[in-house]
């Protein structure tokens, strides 16, 4: 930081510029000195601008990664849940075919039990 200067300092400072310059090339001096400082200030103001940008797009650069980031997650997301659903129509139809077949195997052995016992002569026989 620059160094702090007191009110006695500062007269004390004008003072002597004011012996060893004069009174006529003082107020040139100033007015110098006063652009040289406004142009340092300008700079340190462009270096300040220049160094937020800088950190700004670094945050840009970050969120961007993150949306990113969440993106292929929702895209994740959304294909395991259409993989669930296409797993849960299959288990379903598979268990639909399943009890087709069960009922279709449970209509054929129930009427030939119910022929069989008539149609045996030896049981007809034993008795």
């Amino acid at each position: 930081m620059l160094p702090q200067f007191g009110f006695s300092e500062l007269i004390f400072l004008v003072i002597i510029a004011l012996v060893i310059l004069g009174p006529k090339d003082l107020s040139l001096s100033m007015r110098k000195l006063g652009q040289f400082v406004a142009k340092g200030r300008s700079m340190a103001n462009e270096f300040r601008a220049a160094f937020d940008d800088i950190a700004r797009q670094a945050e840009l650069d970050d969120l961007r990664k993150e949306i990113e980031d969440l993106k292929r997650v929702i895209a994740v997301t959304e294909a395991v849940d259409e993989l669930k659903s296409v797993e849960q129509d299959i288990n379903e139809s598979v268990l639909r075919e399943e009890r087709l077949a069960q009922q279709e195997l449970e209509a054929s052995v129930t009427p030939e039990a119910k022929s069989e016992p008539a149609n045996d002569p030896e049981d007809k026989a034993a008795s």
